[in-house]
C-alpha cells in the first residue's frame, strides 16, 4: 500500500493519502507523489474534476512529518529546506489549479494538512472538522500559506488562532475564508458518489447544508478589541483584562514560543497581497526556524518526550528584540 494513492473513476480523479496511523501526515514523496499527478491530470482530458480526501477515520492530514523535521533541525541538515520547497511549490500549485480541486476536510486538518486543503476551489468541512495552525507551539511560524489565509481571515480572528493555536470547527473555517461548503459526515459518500457522475458545483449544491453557528464569529467583538494591538506583550494585557474566553486565551499565548509569537505577529501585519508573496516570505521564515533552538525543542516536548514543558530560548517576550524578530525574515543564504 502506498503512502498516498491515486484512482480516476468516471473523470473524477481520487487523492487519498493513506497513512491513517499518523493521520495522514505529510512526508516529501508525498508531497512530490501528488505534485506530479496533479502536473500529469492538468492536460489530461479524462479527469475533470480532482478530490482530496484521508484514509481513516481521525482526519484528512494532521501536518507535516514533524519527527523528520526534528532529526534534521538538531543535526544542521537541510532536507526540510527541499521539503518546504517543495510543498510550497505543491500550495502554489493547487491555488492555480485549472480544473476544480475538492477537498474533504473531515477529522482533524492541521498545519500541511491546511496547505492541500484550503487553497483548493471547492472546500468541504463537517461536523468533525477540526482545523488549525498549531505551529507556534512548536517554536514554528505557520507556513503552507497559511499566514496568507489567516491575514485575511474577518477582524482579528486569524491572528487569535495563529497566536493561541486555536482549532476551528467546520463553521468557524468557513467563516475565517479556510472553507466553503458544509456537509455531514454521514453524506460524505453520497457526495463522492455524485462527484464521479456531476460537476462539483451540482454535487455540492445538493448535499451541502447550512453550516451551525461559528464560535468565532460570535467571539469577534472581545477579540478584535484585543489582538489589534502592535505588540503580543500588548495583546496579552488586553486579554488578561478581558472576560473568561479573553483570560484562557492568554493562558494558552503565554506557553507558546515566545520568539515564535513575536515571528508570527510580524508575518500577519506584513504586505501580502497574494499567496505567492505569503509563500516567499514563509520560506525565508521557516529556512531560519529551522536553525533555531525552539523549533527542535518545541517538537521534543510535544511530540517526542510529551514532556509538555519546553524550555524557549529566549524564554520571555521581553527577551525577544526587534533584531532578532528581523532576522527571520532576512534572505536565505545557503
Amino acid at each position: 500500500m502506498s503512502d498516498v494513492e491515486f484512482h480516476v473513476h468516471s473523470g473524477l480523479g481520487r487523492i487519498t493519502l493513506n497513512r491513517p496511523k499518523a493521520i495522514n501526515a505529510l512526508k516529501h514523496d508525498m508531497v512530490r507523489a501528488i505534485s506530479d499527478r496533479l502536473t500529469a491530470w492538468q492536460d489530461d482530458p479524462g479527469v475533470r474534476a480532482v478530490v482530496v480526501d484521508g484514509a481513516g477515520e481521525r482526519g484528512l492530514c494532521a501536518g507535516g512529518d514533524i519527527r523528520s523535521i526534528y532529526e534534521d533541525a538538531r543535526s544542521g541538515g537541510t532536507a526540510s529546506l527541499a521539503f518546504w520547497a517543495d510543498e510550497y511549490r505543491l500550495n502554489a500549485q493547487i491555488a492555480a489549479y485549472p480544473k476544480p480541486y475538492v477537498a474533504i476536510m473531515d477529522g482533524l486538518v492541521m498545519g500541511g494538512g491546511v496547505g492541500i486543503s484550503a487553497h483548493g476551489s471547492h472546500r468541504v468541512v463537517t461536523e468533525r472538522s477540526r482545523v488549525g495552525m498549531p505551529e507556534v507551539g512548536i517554536g514554528f511560524v505557520p507556513d503552507v500559506g497559511g499566514t496568507y489565509l489567516l491575514s485575511r481571515a474577518p477582524g482579528e480572528l486569524g491572528t487569535h488562532v495563529a497566536l493561541t493555536t486555536a482549532t476551528m470547527s467546520g463553521a468557524d473555517a468557513i467563516h475565517c475564508g479556510f472553507a466553503d461548503h458544509f456537509v455531514p459526515s454521514d453524506r460524505l459518500p453520497d457526495l463522492l458518489d455524485a462527484l464521479a457522475t456531476s460537476t462539483p458545483a451540482v454535487a455540492l449544491a445538493t448535499f451541502a447544508e447550512t453550516p451551525p453557528a461559528s464560535q468565532l464569529e460570535a467571539d469577534r467583538p472581545w477579540i478584535d478589541e484585543c489582538y489589534s494591538a502592535d505588540s503580543v506583550e500588548e495583546v496579552l494585557e488586553r486579554l488578561r483584562r478581558g472576560g473568561d474566553a479573553a483570560f484562557s486565551a492568554a493562558k494558552e499565548i503565554e506557553i507558546k514560543s515566545p520568539t515564535a509569537l513575536k515571528v508570527t505577529l510580524r508575518s500577519l501585519r506584513s504586505p501580502l497581497p497574494d499567496l505567492a508573496t505569503a509563500l516567499g516570505q514563509e520560506y525565508r521564515v521557516s529556512s531560519h526556524a529551522l536553525r533555531h533552538p525552539d523549533l527542535p525543542e518545541g517538537v521534543r516536548a510535544q511530540i517526542i518526550d510529551k514532556d509538555r514543558s519546553p524550555r524557549w530560548q529566549p524564554a520571555e517576550l521581553s527577551e525577544v528584540d526587534d533584531e532578532l524578530v528581523a532576522s527571520f525574515f532576512a534572505e536565505v543564504t545557503r
